[in-house]
């Protein structure tokens, strides 16, 4: 192999993980290679079309999967720079503190994490401040402690947004407003790179005002001359070495041909699904399982929330444009009727016309489709699903990935709709009273796919971390209990799914593991800190993130160089 194709790490996939660690180890001076499947996101009006989007799914990819049947699923997943952080809806949670120990659900028991909630925050806050997450400490009852405030303040409600959330509180709840990463600066809203539009949430977006991992990361890493990308290369398969002790070649399809790369360290973090697939699909003789996977776990416990858009039809129009900030968790763990866990309640992005032919809801008495877009108030609704051996991720004889999943912990989420349904019903009209709520209808999220959004969008739990080998295939650095140089750091290493977003999770331990692995290459801080942004200061324990600063531009945060394609 030529000295070009041989690096000291090989990172491979560009979103909240392998993104986020390439930018935090880029200025190590180590050679890195990125390698993406897919290319950037292309510019086009087509990126704020709800029709090209949602209807056609013009930017999904078009690989088919199959389920337990053998029956096609069509995955709403993207493969671009940036990983589905592209699209997602830039809600940006932190687990809560519970979230991290044993939970009893009615549908069973969620299991405690390896590491504790306080070995991550510091690793929270650097990833707040990386992505520009806007909110407000302390409106949250079952917020976890922090050590700093939000670098940017809340994004503010929109007028029928606020109205909703004084009703809430005067029903007893405690609403608050959704931390979000987007870059917007409403105190001078004329050199704000966020527009706040309504083509946010599951839209890649034109003017790169969204934090995602291809701006904030990706491209002002590749500005270290240290670091190569290459976009649409197709990693098949991982090569050991003659011991099956470290991983010794990565083979990539690139324009239809093979190539052959090597790392001393190689980190996959292809999404939940795609790296349990990519192990399982790289079985050796000493690996006769596939890679990691002497516990058998690899591709078991597949996770990916319990999640349902509802939408509440009223009276009184919904004018929202920028619908996506308001959030209530006052039943995150239970309420007085029901002691177990229910989950999370949010907002998706305003729904129109269009997207609703889409989803076909069922249609309010008197309304029209257009009707009911213009007076929806449009919720996100999560339940955590537990980790189950049998639901995974596993190869057919022809190479295609296989979803198996029966949804668990049901009862759960059906109250946590129960509850929403019974505090709307409380909300009181200024104009139309009680009657000016209509009732909840189920938007379907997928047009002829099997799956839900929620089985690809919050995909996780593939390759648990744990002490134990036996039971898990990660060590709590997310490195391989089997290899020497393997590691995972997408939202794969998981054991439980809480109910929040992950991308924020996937992120901060993205930063912890790229900490260990500044340690284990043995970068001089001293060294690191003088290569790295300004933003980077370096600290006794290893480098934070300064958070004097204001929301940047996409100008200041991309590179002019930008390495050869795959």
């Amino acid at each position: 192999m030529s000295r070009e194709n041989q690096f000291d790490l090989v990172i491979i996939g560009t979103g909240a993980g392998g993104g986020t660690l390439a930018y935090h180890l880029a200025p190590s001076g180590k050679r890195i290679l990125i390698l993406e499947r897919g290319g950037y996101v292309p510019r086009e009006k087509d990126n704020w079309n709800p029709k090209a989007v949602n209807v056609d799914a013009k930017y999904n990819t078009k690989e088919l999967w199959r389920d337990v049947d053998g029956k096609e699923l069509h995955p709403h997943t993207n493969y671009y720079v940036g990983g589905n952080t592209k699209f997602y809806g830039a809600a940006l949670f932190r687990l809560r503190q519970k979230d991290f120990g044993e939970i009893r659900h009615h549908g069973g028991i969620s299991p405690a994490w390896p590491i504790s909630y306080d070995e991550l925050e510091p690793y929270y806050t650097q990833a707040e401040n990386l992505y520009q997450v806007h909110g407000n400490r302390g409106e949250d009852p079952t917020e976890p402690p922090a050590g700093k405030a939000y670098p940017w303040q809340a994004v503010s409600h929109e007028a029928r947004i606020q109205h909703l959330a004084d009703d809430f509180r005067a029903a007893g709840l405690n609403p608050f407003h959704t931390p979000l990463g987007v870059m917007l600066d409403e105190k001078n809203p004329r050199l704000s790179p966020c527009i706040r539009c309504n083509t946010c949430d599951g839209f890649p977006c034109l003017v790169h005002a969204k934090s995602d991992a291809q701006v904030l990361c990706v491209d002002p890493a590749l500005q270290y001359p240290n670091v190569t990308l290459l976009t649409n290369a197709l990693v098949k398969r991982l090569e050991t070495d003659r011991s099956g002790h470290q991983v010794r070649e990565v083979i990539v399809e690139r324009n239809g041909v093979l190539e052959t790369y090597s790392g001393s360290i190689v980190v996959v973090s292809c999404g939940a699904i795609n790296s349990a697939a990519l192990l399982l699909r790289s079985a050796n003789d000493r690996h006769p399982n596939g890679l990691a996977n002497s516990s058998d776990v690899v591709g078991r416990h597949y996770m990916g929330h319990t999640n349902s858009v509802l939408m509440a039809i009223s009276k009184c129009p919904n004018p929202t444009i920028f619908q996506k900030t308001l959030s209530v968790n006052d039943f995150y763990f239970g309420s007085k009727d029901f002691e177990y866990p229910m989950g999370h309640i949010s907002f998706v992005g305003k729904l129109d016309a269009i997207t609703l032919r889409a989803g076909a809801p069922a249609i309010a008495p008197g309304f029209t489709l257009e009707l009911m877009a213009k007076h929806s108030l449009d919720f996100w609704l999560t339940s955590e699903d537990l980790p189950d051996p049998n639901n995974r991720v596993t190869i057919n004889r022809d190479g295609e990935i296989v979803l198996t999943y029966t949804p668990n912990n049901l009862k759960a989420h059906d109250q946590l709709k129960a509850h929403l349904q019974s505090v709307m019903k409380q909300n009181t009209c200024s104009i139309h009273g009680h009657e000016c709520h209509k009732g909840l209808f189920a938007r379907s999220l997928y047009v002829g796919q099997r799956i839900p959004l929620a089985g690809v969008a919050h995909q996780n739990g593939t390759i648990r971390f744990g002490l134990d080998s036996k039971t898990s295939a990660l060590d709590v650095n997310c490195k391989a209990h089997d290899l020497d140089n393997l590691y995972v750091v997408d939202g794969s290493f998981f054991p439980s799914s809480a109910a929040v977003n992950p991308a924020l999770t996937i992120v901060a331990n993205a930063l912890r593991v790229g900490d260990h692995l500044l340690r284990r290459l043995r970068v001089p801080i001293v060294e690191y800190a003088a290569n790295g942004s300004k933003s980077t200061v370096a600290t006794g324990s290893w480098i934070r993130e300064d958070a004097e600063s204001s929301p940047i531009s996409h100008a200041e945060a991309t590179g002019d160089q930008i390495l050869a394609s795959c």
